[in-house]
């Protein structure tokens, strides 16, 4: 009872966070924007206290379907997002990341809730390492997509010359590069980890490092295109209305991989 308190309270708090934050980006009120954080960082430690309730109840990390996986993504993001509106001080980022979080905890809401045994495969302290990694690179690379729709939106306002309202509340150009850059330098290395780890763990659960299972051959995708846009920028410098749209492709096909995946493509890590 107390795991479902804290879980719909947190998703009427990320709600009225998310209203909040998008109307700081459309209306003149400021201080809408401090109401929308101090929610936030309220409904935050109310996902934590659920996670950590199923946590105790299930006696294993929940991430073994589909309403913990999109339940812990949308924490994730909460946390990676925290740590960048308090560094760069760009609540207008809480516009594009806050609705992304969000949908997660509201379709997580639509899967079964109910506790159920641990899956043979998962029983592994491998579980914590490997998933723990993965969806902090899919938050830093979600964070890295927000910032890339913002650059678009701030360079079509530059080349049409429309220096309105909505340019002035969002980010430089420049600060938008370097908060994308940071999200590429923390997401890469989590998600190499994180396939490295996960192949650790498939040899010890199916005896073969690498099975090309559709989430491993997804999951190698996801990380060439990345891969791809980190080396173009430290090699050639390479930024701007191109490495933007290519960051939202890559977060698209690593949505694919996380979601799409194991609901419509069966493969040894489809548990649901």
């Amino acid at each position: 009872m107390m795991i479902q308190i804290s879980f719909y309270l947190t998703m009427a708090l990320y709600g009225i966070t998310t209203l909040l934050y998008l109307a700081c980006l459309l209306r003149a009120a400021p201080c809408w924007a401090v109401a929308a954080r101090r929610l936030l960082i309220a409904g935050f430690l109310t996902h934590c206290l659920a996670t950590i309730h199923r946590y105790i109840a299930a006696g294993h990390l929940p991430i073994t379907n589909m309403h913990e996986s999109l339940s812990f993504f949308a924490l994730s993001l909460v946390a990676a997002y925290l740590y960048f509106e308090f560094r760069f001080k760009v609540s207008t980022l809480g516009s594009f990341v806050m609705p992304v979080a969000l949908l997660m905890i509201i379709g997580s809401s639509t899967f079964p809730q109910a506790l159920r045994p641990l899956n043979p495969a998962l029983e592994s302290a491998w579980i914590y390492s490997h998933t723990i990694l993965a969806f902090g690179a899919y938050a830093f690379f979600t964070i890295a997509c927000g910032v890339a729709a913002m650059y678009l939106i701030q360079s079509h306002f530059l080349k049409k010359k429309q220096l309105g309202p909505l340019f002035k509340k969002l980010p430089s150009l420049d600060t938008l590069d370097e908060i994308g850059y940071r999200c590429l330098s923390f997401g890469f290395p989590l998600l190499t980890l994180a396939i490295i780890t996960g192949a650790i763990w498939a040899a010890q659960a199916w005896g073969s490092y690498w099975s090309w299972d559709p989430k491993e051959t997804w999951s190698l995708i996801t990380w060439f295109v990345f891969a791809a846009l980190l080396h173009g920028r430290l090699t050639t410098g390479w930024r701007g209305r191109r490495a933007a749209w290519l960051t939202v492709a890559g977060f698209l096909i690593m949505l694919f991989t996380f979601i799409g995946v194991n609901l419509w493509i069966p493969g040894l890590h489809s548990y649901n």
